[in-house]
């Protein structure tokens, strides 16, 4: 089986290029797109893409829709679907303009990539995402260990990420420069912070009750007084793994370096929930609790701004959108409210048109007294 075509190969480096410097797309998109054409060329046996016809599209839709994930063993999800088939119908639209192509596609061979709009709109829907409570967040932080110094860095971290609501990226990417205790805050430069979008802007610690601060507070002098670890320095240190005496790797205190990627965040967080006896609720999330706190304490609208910047977003629609909406339960809870509120109005109501009423009367009397 032919396992690479040397004209696609240099096709895709160019396509490749174009999304990440002329579209400014970061490397997950990138991934995203060669993963979707790797899936097509695997279809097609690696075909010269000169060759294309919308019938292989066609066929490919078919074919993709009955393959199944690797661990979930079930077929892919409508989700899975549309997204591949928007990176090809993106790619294929964009070959169509290219030199030595232009006489064999056309533009409208793209669209043959589309799912129905049944499909789309299952792929496509809003689904409520879920996320802890302020209780349960400060029930985690409570119950967790607080004994050496990697027990220290995890409870501090789910602390940081509840007072501050900091992607798990950033967080991993910190310096102890950068969060100033005195003022409340943290200075996300994306100079130097891994900020969506490379933003730059200040995070104000949220009010979410007492003591969590406190936790964060003796982390950041822990390090600055107990170990001498200066601005420079990780906030967040990565592990440090020797081999044992058991001659098996093994944790041994901090390693003076930061995290290479989020995933040591998203563990802690994991195994923190677990201990508590409490459902896994991943780092972003806790975004998510954040904002629904903001709907419930912020009293104006310049209020809920100042809470949406302190979160990032450039928007207020955006943490409306993404981050507030109603959990099913609160909308339940609200709209029986609702209900009952307008029930305990309404004796109110009838006690007023009885008055009316009862005036209405006294004045028809009066006039019928002046009358005789």
């Amino acid at each position: 089986m032919k396992k690479h075509n040397p004209e696609n190969e240099r096709i895709k480096r160019k396509y490749f290029a174009y999304l990440k410097e002329a579209k400014r797309h970061s490397e997950p998109t990138v991934d995203a797109a060669a993963k979707a054409l790797s899936r097509f060329e695997a279809y097609t046996r690696c075909r010269d893409f000169k060759t294309f016809h919308f019938e292989q599209a066609v066929a490919f839709k078919r074919n993709l829709a009955e393959q199944t994930g690797q661990r979930s063993g079930e077929k892919l999800s409508k989700a899975t679907l549309h997204a591949t088939l928007t990176q090809l119908k993106q790619f294929f639209f964009w070959l169509a303009d290219q030199p030595g192509y232009k006489a064999r596609l056309q533009y409208s061979d793209a669209d043959y990539f589309n799912l129905s709009e049944k499909d789309t709109r299952i792929a496509t829907a809003q689904r409520e995402r879920k996320a802890p409570t302020l209780e349960q967040v400060r029930r985690v932080i409570e119950t967790m260990p607080n004994g050496h110094d990697i027990e220290r860095r995890n409870r501090a971290l789910v602390a940081f990420t509840l007072l501050t609501g900091a992607r798990d990226s950033a967080i991993a990417s910190m310096k102890l420069k950068h969060v100033d205790l005195n003022a409340g805050c943290v200075q996300q430069d994306a100079r130097e912070v891994k900020t969506k979008f490379s933003k730059t802007f200040t995070t104000y610690f949220f009010p979410v009750g007492d003591g969590i601060q406190d936790v964060m507070a003796d982390w950041v002098r822990f390090l600055r007084e107990e170990i001498l670890w200066g601005n420079d320095d990780p906030l967040f240190p990565a592990t440090r793994i020797v081999i044992g005496q058991t001659h098996q790797f093994e944790a041994a205190g901090l390693e003076r370096s930061h995290w290479s990627s989020a995933a040591p965040i998203r563990k802690v967080f994991r195994e923190a929930f677990e201990c508590a006896g409490l459902p896994y609720f991943n780092p972003h999330s806790i975004r998510r609790t954040l904002a629904r706190l903001g709907e419930e304490v912020c009293n104006s609208p310049e209020e809920f701004k100042a809470w949406s910047q302190n979160l990032g977003h450039e928007q207020v629609l955006t943490t409306f959108l993404s981050y507030g909406s109603v959990a099913t339960d609160r909308q339940g809870t609200i709209i029986r409210g609702l209900g009952a509120a307008r029930q305990s109005k309404q004796p109110g109501v009838d006690d007023i048109a009885e008055a009316v009423v009862r005036r209405l009367q006294r004045s028809a009397t009066s006039v019928q007294a002046m009358g005789d």
